[in-house]
């Protein structure tokens, strides 16, 4: 089992519904803040509050600027930024690894397409509205989001984008928006029409609210999930008969139930600099590839080399190969489709009596197999008691099998 979102967009998309969404699924709003505050910049409050959008209770996320006393008017958070400012506040923030990659991938895409649109060199993009700060919070903010609540994968519904124009920086605009178009196509979204009642109802699909959604989801469609949470997060507009917010089922997904078919990427590499693999293996890693591995082989002339080889569903077959391509000197990658046999997965969180720790229970049937304590929290937890790391991992293995056995779970 995995824990997924689903993204319900029936009233498109945006940054600031997709955080209100996971807030109102669960998602402790001081641990957002707290997680956002790793970023180095300064000059804007953080708000969520209850709102109703036709009759539906939603969470409103805002990003509120201020102005700071010692802060100089010319230097505020208005200002356009180039994307190399951006990149640089992501990546030297005090924010996990993970999320530091994805949100700088994000950004990239982003980037990609206002150079292609306006005709300019990636590095002479400047960002407008998409650099604003509320835009960064966005960004990060979601990723951050689901970094903390352990969502494995994540699904969106079909994108509503609305109609009419929209006013930007570089003038009135039709609807989508250029940007929003391009990242539309560059994905391959499907796009829905806007609900009826109000004609026509502008933008409803922003630009960052369709970067966000087409670089997460791992497919536009609804999973067979046991469902735990629904959120709902709220837009600006007001529409006079359907509600105007993201929605987003979580849950735990059956695996075996959902498995679109696999497929293996293999090519072997003898010339490339051994620094670039970690680096491969994040990129892949976060474009949800399901396996990464290495293998130490011997090719012709005696030369040692190394075996990339890359698990994943068959639908993410095209874009993994593209970024192998890319990122390695390789001239050629094999593919074919596999099969597999997979235990039953669980996810628990407890109170152990070192801290607050995770594991993973594996399960066959109703036999539980191992159990396995999460790295990042035995790491943690063996630094504050400066207690040697395995034994922490001991500790909390059979402390979780207790929780499991106490509450009916084992």
């Amino acid at each position: 089992m995995a824990k997924v979102a689903y993204f319900d967009c029936f009233s498109g998309a945006s940054g600031d519904m997709i955080i209100g969404s996971l807030l109102d699924a669960g998602l402790d709003f001081e641990v957002l803040k707290k997680g956002l505050a790793g970023l180095d910049f300064h000059g804007y409050e953080l708000t969520a509050e209850k709102v109703l959008r036709s009759s539906i209770t939603a969470t409103k996320f805002n990003v509120v600027l201020v102005e700071e006393e010692h802060e100089p008017s010319h230097e505020s958070l208005h200002h356009h930024r180039g994307l190399s400012e951006i990149l640089n506040i992501i990546n030297t923030g005090n924010i996990p690894d993970n999320v530091k990659l994805k949100s700088s991938e994000i950004f990239r895409k982003l980037g990609q397409v206002e150079a292609g649109i306006h005709g300019v060199p990636l590095e002479e993009v400047h960002f407008h509205e998409l650099g604003a700060v509320d835009t960064i919070i966005d960004i990060v903010g979601t990723v951050f989001a689901l970094e903390t609540l352990k969502i494995e994968r994540v699904y969106s519904s079909p994108l509503a984008v609305g109609s009419g124009t929209v006013k930007t920086a570089h003038g009135i605009l039709p609807v989508p928006a250029p940007a929003t178009l391009q990242i539309l196509a560059n994905a391959g979204a499907p796009i829905i029409n806007a609900p009826p009642s109000e004609n026509p109802p502008g933008e409803l699909l922003t630009p960052t609210g369709a970067v966000l959604i087409t670089y997460l989801a791992s497919g536009f469609r609804q999973p067979k999930l046991k469902l735990e949470k629904v959120g709902y997060g709220a837009g600006n507009k007001q529409f006079s008969t359907w509600p105007n917010v993201v929605r987003i089922w979580i849950g735990e997904e059956d695996d075996a139930a959902n498995d679109d078919g696999l497929v293996l990427l293999e090519t072997n590499i003898d010339d490339m600099n051994p620094q670039i693999y970690g680096y491969l293996m994040e990129k892949l890693f976060a474009e949800k590839a399901a396996d990464v591995w290495f293998t130490p082989i011997q090719m012709k002339k005696n030369r040692p080399a190394i075996m990339l080889s890359v698990l994943a569903p068959s639908t993410l077959e095209g874009k993994l190969s593209e970024i192998i391509m890319k990122e390695t000197s390789t001239l050629g990658i094999r593919s074919r489709a596999v099969s597999r046999h997979m235990a039953q997965r669980e996810i628990i969180e407890f109170d152990s009596s070192l801290g607050r720790a995770h594991a993973k229970i594996k399960r066959f049937g109703q036999d539980i197999l191992a159990v396995s304590p999460e790295y990042d929290d035995c790491r943690r937890l063996a630094l504050e008691h400066n207690l040697p790391l395995h034994e922490v991992s001991r500790i909390v293995e059979i402390e979780a099998r207790h929780y499991m056995a106490e509450h009916g779970k084992g």
